[in-house]
């Protein structure tokens, strides 16, 4: 398993010797407040965390193919499938997985965009132990990033893959960008992910 850095990429291709189906795992804590009488009034007595992981398609160029969020859990073409929303960022391990059949992706598809973003508005100064990491088909993970940065942002281009030939890259990118839905990041997902 490789450890990413924020803008490092590795090839996936020689981290396994076949490469079919890839789970890409996104995982976050609510950061602890402050407990008593005025913590829970500051924190509206919550501390779940509501964030969104999500996937863009995009072509060569930086066209939108398909979008795969909460409103929309499978691609059209069926090889992206997003397995559910996680409502509170609670619990160990993943808390939100998007699976890619990479042998049934459009030949168009040259970047898979993964994003978070917080439809409720809570910025990432509210989350804590972020992380995404990519696992193959026999469950080997891959790589892994570990989010550092925190900030009054609402979304996070957090990784992509891009087709290198009949090779996958993956890249972490941990960029910060103000949308609240994945459609209000397109600007900068394309400006992140397109090379």
């Amino acid at each position: 398993m490789v450890s990413l850095s924020k803008n490092q990429t590795v090839s996936l291709s020689k981290e396994t010797s076949s490469l079919n189906q890839l789970q890409f795992g996104l995982g976050w804590d609510p950061l602890k407040k402050k407990k008593g009488f005025f913590g829970s009034l500051l924190s509206g007595g919550s501390d779940s965390i509501d964030l969104d992981a999500g996937c863009v398609l995009l072509d060569a160029s930086g066209k939108t193919i398909d979008t795969i969020w909460f409103r929309k859990l499978k691609s059209s073409c069926g090889s992206v499938v997003h397995q559910g929303d996680n409502l509170t960022g609670e619990g160990e391990g993943d808390d939100e997985i998007i699976t890619v059949d990479l042998t049934r992706l459009p030949a168009q598809v040259e970047y898979l965009a993964f994003t978070v973003n917080s439809f409720r508005g809570q910025t990432f100064n509210e989350v804590d132990n972020a992380f995404c990491r990519v696992v193959d088909q026999s469950r080997k993970e891959l790589a892994r990033y570990q989010l550092t940065e925190q900030g009054s942002h609402t979304g996070i281009i957090i990784a992509s893959l891009a087709r290198k030939g009949g090779s996958w890259d993956f890249t972490a990118h941990g960029k910060a960008s103000s949308g609240r839905t994945i459609d209000d990041m397109h600007a900068d997902i394309v400006a992140t992910v397109v090379r």
